[in-house]
C-alpha cells in the first residue's frame, strides 16, 4: 500500500507541476514536435521513395548491355546480341530502342522507347500522364516533333497510360520502331542497348565479365547496381534535406544543452521544498523524469503523426522536390505508407532520449544539495 500511495502522490505532483507551467510547457512541446516532425518527415519519405524505387526496379533486365565510345553511351550494333547468346547461362538476348526528346515548347523532355508488344502501327503514340496533363496538342489528339533531319512528325495519340504508372511514366512515350528509327535517324543494324536475361541468378557477375572480355567497349550494367545506385542517390538527398535542417537541430541540441546545465530558480525552489518536506532524492528524480518523459513522449507522438499526414496524406508538400526529383513533367503519384520499426527507434532514441536524460542530470544536483540552501538560491 506504501507503494502505492507513493507512485500516486509522485504522479500528482507531476501533473501539477505540468500544469502549473502550462505555457511553458505548451510551447516547449510545440517546438520539440516541429523538430521531431521535420526528422520523421526526412525519415518518412527518404524510406518511402527507396521502397517505391525497389519495387518498381525488381521488374528492371537483369543485365544491361551499353556501348561506350569516348566514355559516353552510343547505339550498339544488333551483331553484338548475336555474340552475346553465345556465351554459355545466357537465356535471352533482346536489343531495345529509347531516348530522349526535347520538347521547346515547354521546355520538357520526354523519354520516347519501342515496345512492340504494345505498340507497332506507325503514326500512332501512347503517351505518358505527365505529357498528357502538359502538352497542348494532346487535346487536338496530335503531337507534332520535329526529326534529327529538321523535318516534322505528327503522331495520332492513341492512349494514354493511367495514373498510377506515373512514377514511372509520367513523361513516357511510347513509339513504333519506324518511326523511333525515322525522328532520330538510327540505322536498322542499331540499337540503344541490348538486355540480357540469365538463367542462373548467380552467374549475373560471370555472365558480364564474359560479356566485357568479349566486347571491350561495352559497360554491362547488373541490377543490383542500378538498385544501388538508387539507395546512394536517396540516402544523399535525405542527407541533403537534414543538413538543410542543421539550424533547427542545432537549436534543439542547444536547447537540451540548456536544460542539461541547469534549472531554473523556481524550479531549484521546489526541489528544496519536496526535501524540506522528507521526499526522497529517487522520488524528486521520478517527478522530474516523468515530466522531462510527458514533455518529449507528447512532443514525439505529435510530430510523428504530422509526419505521417504530411507524407502520406498531402504528398509531402514541402520535401517532394527535393526527393522526387525535379522535371517540367513532374510526377503525380501517392507513396504507399510504410514504416519500420527501424524509423521509429532512431528518431525515439535521437529526439526523446536525450531530452529525458537533460531533464534529469540538473534535477539530480539540486536534489543532493542541502533543502535549506537551495531553496535560498
Amino acid at each position: 500500500m506504501a507503494r502505492i500511495e507513493r507512485q500516486k502522490r509522485i504522479i500528482d505532483f507531476t501533473l501539477s507541476s505540468l500544469l502549473r507551467r502550462k505555457g511553458k510547457n505548451l510551447a516547449l512541446i510545440a517546438a520539440y514536435s516541429w523538430i521531431v516532425f521535420l526528422l520523421a518527415s526526412v525519415l518518412f519519405i527518404t524510406e518511402a521513395i527507396r521502397r517505391e524505387a525497389g519495387l518498381v526496379l525488381q521488374d528492371a533486365p537483369e543485365i544491361i548491355v551499353q556501348r561506350l565510345v569516348a566514355g559516353r553511351q552510343e547505339s550498339i550494333p544488333v551483331a553484338y546480341g548475336e555474340k552475346i547468346k553465345t556465351i554459355t547461362g545466357v537465356r535471352s538476348v533482346k536489343g531495345r530502342l529509347w531516348g530522349y526528346y526535347y520538347d521547346p515548347t515547354n521546355g520538357a523532355n520526354y523519354t520516347l522507347v519501342v515496345e512492340e508488344d504494345r505498340l507497332k502501327e506507325a503514326g500512332r503514340v501512347i503517351i505518358g500522364e505527365g505529357v498528357a496533363r502538359n502538352v497542348v496538342g494532346e487535346s487536338y489528339g496530335t503531337m507534332p516533333f520535329v526529326g534529327y533531319d529538321g523535318a516534322y512528325y505528327f503522331f495520332e495519340v492513341a492512349e494514354t497510360l493511367p495514373a498510377d504508372s506515373s512514377l514511372v511514366a509520367a513523361d513516357l512515350i511510347i513509339v513504333s520502331a519506324t518511326d523511333f528509327r525515322a525522328l532520330f535517324g538510327i540505322a536498322e543494324s542499331l540499337v540503344t542497348d541490348i538486355v540480357v536475361e540469365v538463367r542462373n541468378p548467380r552467374e549475373f557477375e560471370t555472365i558480364a565479365a564474359k560479356i566485357k572480355a568479349m566486347l571491350p567497349d561495352t559497360r554491362p550494367v547488373l541490377r543490383d547496381e542500378i538498385l544501388r545506385t538508387y539507395d546512394t542517390l536517396f540516402d544523399w538527398r535525405g542527407g541533403l534535406i537534414v543538413i538543410i535542417l542543421l539550424g533547427s537541430l542545432m537549436a534543439f541540441i542547444i536547447f537540451a544543452w540548456d536544460k542539461a546545465t541547469g534549472l531554473s530558480a523556481e524550479e531549484k525552489r521546489e526541489i528544496g521544498i519536496l526535501k524540506a518536506l522528507g521526499w526522497e532524492t529517487a522520488d524528486v528524480l521520478m517527478i522530474k523524469f516523468w515530466e522531462g518523459a510527458t514533455v518529449s513522449l507528447l512532443a514525439f507522438f505529435n510530430g510523428v503523426l504530422l509526419a505521417y499526414a504530411h507524407v502520406f496524406l498531402t504528398e509531402s508538400s514541402l520535401f517532394e522536390p527535393v526527393l522526387k526529383g525535379w522535371s517540367v513533367l513532374y510526377p503525380r503519384f501517392a507513396l504507399t505508407p510504410y514504416i519500420n520499426a527501424y524509423q521509429l527507434w532512431a528518431l525515439f532514441f535521437l529526439t526523446v532520449v536525450p531530452y529525458t536524460v537533460a531533464t534529469i542530470i540538473p534535477s539530480w544536483r539540486a536534489a543532493i544539495i542541502d533543502p535549506d540552501s537551495v531553496m535560498r538560491t
